[in-house]
């Protein structure tokens, strides 16, 4: 992690940060990661369990931009 990186939550008890400047383009998205069977580019939980990390995006509404908490 880097001083440029901003914790957006947690995912099952651990942390999860993004970089500042990718955390600018994303923004308006609501990210969901899931877990699905699968081989992806070899991250570490592929490799023993046959899984990867897949990552779901939708736009926010403006309603929901409204709603959101700021970071901080």
């Amino acid at each position: 992690m880097g001083e440029q990186d901003i914790k957006l939550g947690e995912i099952a008890g651990c942390s999860f940060y993004m970089n500042q400047d990718q955390f600018e383009y994303w923004k308006h998205t609501q990210l969901t990661i899931g877990i699905v069977k699968g081989r992806g580019s070899s991250f570490s939980l592929e490799i023993p369990l046959g899984l990867r990390f897949m990552v779901y995006s939708k736009v926010f509404t403006e309603e929901e931009l409204e709603q959101l908490e700021p970071l901080g």
